[in-house]
């Protein structure tokens, strides 16, 4: 069995209907993690694929993108923040999200080269969220940003800011495998997801939709699914921003 660690978050169900309602699902493991966990597994060769945010392709010594599709947006993704008391080039304190390693990263890279701004950062805050100090900002990734756009002075979608700053989209999760699969299975595996992302009415009847936020619209627009060439374009300049940085 092929061990497979995929995101908990809504924008991962079609991707888990697919694999669900495929043939594949007989040659696969599947667990859902959060997303700095979902790396860890990979890089702990506790799975053998996951969907894992691609900063940590750079901890990975050996790694395969193993499917034409990721989690990606082209322009408001809205659902990856820095929620802030304040402008964002007056931030002095900046708390990282525990869940997150890439959202972390890219928030650094806008920060330094976009926005021109050094803010302390505060890695697992015992008061993560809750933004007391007037120059305080935080990180924040998933389904708990969901309809909390405008309860924050500011909120910054970051790839929205990725766009403004470098005209590109951006990749914040990919299928990677840490060994060579076979070629089989790999096609088989990325028919699975397009299975998922072409039921989208489906996965909706599944999901609990909410009153604050549009699911529909976040999965049908907002998501860019397909990892296409300038998809991975903006990943190569995305890690040669985090390796400068690092």
């Amino acid at each position: 069995m092929i061990r497979v660690s995929a995101v908990s978050y809504t924008n991962t169900l079609p991707f888990i209907y697919g694999l669900e309602h495929h043939p594949v699902k007989e040659e696969i493991q599947l667990t859902v993690d959060y997303p700095a966990l979902c790396a860890q597994k990979l890089i702990d060769d506790e799975a053998d694929i996951g969907l894992i945010p691609v900063a940590s392709l750079l901890k990975l010594p050996e790694y395969h993108l193993v499917s034409d599709y990721c989690i990606g947006a082209n322009g408001a993704v809205n659902s990856v923040y820095i929620f802030s008391n304040c402008p964002v080039e007056e931030i002095e304190f900046l708390q990282l999200d525990p869940e997150s390693n890439t959202s972390n990263n890219l928030a650094f890279v806008l920060l330094t080269h976009y926005f021109k701004v050094n803010p302390v950062r505060l890695i697992n805050a015992t008061d993560y969220g809750e933004l007391k100090h007037p120059k305080a900002a935080f990180v924040q990734i998933g389904d708990r940003t969901f309809g909390k756009q405008n309860l924050y002075p500011y909120a910054y979608d970051l790839a929205q800011e990725w766009k403004n700053f470098t005209g590109l989209p951006f990749v914040f999760a990919a299928w990677v495998s840490n060994k060579k699969l076979p070629e089989k299975f790999v096609t088989d595996f990325s028919d699975a997801l397009k299975l998922g992302l072409d039921n989208l009415k489906e996965v909706f009847k599944t999901m609990q939709m909410r009153d604050d936020f549009d699911l529909e619209d976040y999965l049908l627009h907002k998501i860019d699914y397909p990892l296409d060439a300038q998809k991975k374009e903006a990943l190569k300049l995305f890690l040669n921003y985090v390796k400068e940085l690092s």
